[in-house]
């Protein structure tokens, strides 16, 4: 058998016109628009995995989806401007093809993982390069259903207190920025911070509002933060909802600290209430990310920065 090629950006399959990020092993779900000629489409056979999806919905739909030759293929992260002069972000999610004889296509798996080690105290995210620590009331988001989700809270989901719908009391996201040629994390996260919240507390994928959707907002935390020994920068924001106790959503940007540095987004979105976790965590988690190959490089709020 011929060994499988390196980790890097090749020819989507199943949608050439785009590159696709090979991990070594499987296809993950990141894709991107390339910025030179694409190199040329490798055809690895990795094993089946499971592609993402949201627990928000009882039934997972993706507005404009195309099918083609019984495939739904999904998007990208992309920065683009709004109406408003704004950044927005946005992600489709994928599903298993088929290459017509009855054997599965490379299925995209997610890029936070198990620790390649077996720890169970950490979640590798292999694409940017950074590994995430699994405190007390939180799991590995591999296998939950969350788009990119690297934790999850412990305890499952319950039946949301708006529109009909699953919900989950805690959840963390790791993406790669691309298609945006802004770099400033202070930017990046101020124009992403309304689209966060958006989506876990307005509206779902089936355009139901699991909350009755936000009814208002405060920016409670913002500032310069030191992720994994880089300069990022983070807003939070306490949204209330109309059904609910509503909750605690913050946006993360720090520069990769692998490959070409691209700005890694992390989206934190923790139910409020009695029954929410401790909005501490946030910061615990965000001082506890790592590079993947140095352990002891941190970070957190009043440490010392890295590369801007």
């Amino acid at each position: 058998m011929s060994s499988s090629p390196p980790p890097g950006w090749y020819r989507d399959p199943s949608f050439p016109l785009t590159e696709r990020w090979w991990d070594g092993a499987a296809w993950t779900d990141h894709r991107r628009q390339p910025e030179q000629p694409v190199p040329p489409v490798v055809q690895p056979q990795p094993p089946a995995g499971r592609g993402p999806g949201r627990t928000k919905v009882v039934v997972l739909a993706v507005a404009g989806a195309v099918l083609v030759a019984g495939a739904i293929t999904g998007g990208v992260l992309v920065l683009g401007k709004d109406g408003d002069g704004g950044q927005e972000t946005r992600t489709a999610t994928t599903s298993p093809t088929s290459d017509g004889d009855g054997s599965d296509s490379p299925t995209p798996t997610k890029p936070a993982t198990a620790s390649p080690t077996g720890d169970p105290t950490v979640v590798v995210d292999g694409l940017n390069g950074i590994t995430f620590p699994v405190l007390d009331g939180w799991v590995d988001g591999d296998g939950s259903a969350e788009d990119d989700a690297v934790l999850v809270t412990d305890g499952g989901i319950y039946d949301c207190p708006g529109d009909n719908g699953l919900c989950r009391r805690g959840t963390v996201v790791s993406r790669t920025v691309t298609g945006s040629s802004e770099t400033s994390p202070k930017v990046l996260a101020e124009n992403d911070i309304e689209d966060a919240a958006n989506d876990a507390y307005d509206r779902d994928e089936l355009d139901r509002r699991p909350y009755n959707g936000i009814t208002g907002h405060e920016v409670v935390d913002s500032g310069s933060v030191a992720v994994a020994g880089r300069a990022g920068y983070f807003v939070r924001w306490r949204v209330t909802t109309g059904a609910g106790p509503g909750g605690y959503v913050q946006s993360l940007v720090f520069p990769s600290s692998s490959g070409s540095e691209a700005p890694v987004l992390v989206r934190f979105a923790l139910d409020a209430g009695d029954d929410g976790p401790p909005v501490g965590d946030i910061d615990r988690i965000v001082k506890g990310i790592r590079p993947v190959d140095d352990a002891d490089t941190g970070g957190g709020v009043g440490s010392s920065l890295g590369p801007s």
